[in-house]
């Protein structure tokens, strides 16, 4: 198995009513952002630092978790738009179409929300270079 960490978390898990159906939001979305979705059998399935379980999973303890706010890195604008596409077709509800945010400038973004009602982002802040693409763990 191996898992790809990068900038500031470990994980974020989300524990959702319908998992077949986040799955098939996720995997459009993570697909634009060129995030590979990870299917287990264990009532879960995993985009890099993101968990998605159902209540019934082991990891979940039975409850649902409330509403959150995920933002996801884009490579640039025409990728933000794209993802806002992905999820208005997947079950997604707009929450905020693609474009410039007031936060500071070159903030371009777009906000949806997912079938359990998560506010899930997709944003572009300009040009940047990252040191590294990911961490690599293997186990």
């Amino acid at each position: 198995m191996q898992l790809h960490r990068g900038r500031l978390i470990d994980h974020i898990q989300l524990v959702v009513r319908d998992l077949p159906t986040s799955e098939s939001f996720y995997t459009a979305v993570m697909s634009v952002l060129g995030i590979p979705v990870l299917s287990t059998e264990n009532g879960y399935f995993i985009a890099d630092e993101l968990v998605v379980s159902s209540a019934d999973s082991p990891a979940a303890s039975g409850a649902l978790t409330g509403r959150h706010h995920l933002a996801f890195q884009a490579q640039d604008r025409e990728t933000v738009d794209a993802f806002y596409r992905a999820a208005l077709a997947h079950g997604g509800r707009d929450n905020g179409a693609p474009g410039l945010r007031a936060y500071h400038p070159g903030y371009y973004a777009a906000f949806v929300l997912d079938p359990d009602g998560n506010n899930i982002e997709a944003v572009y802040q300009g040009a940047a270079q990252r040191s590294a693409p990911s961490v690599t763990i293997a186990f």
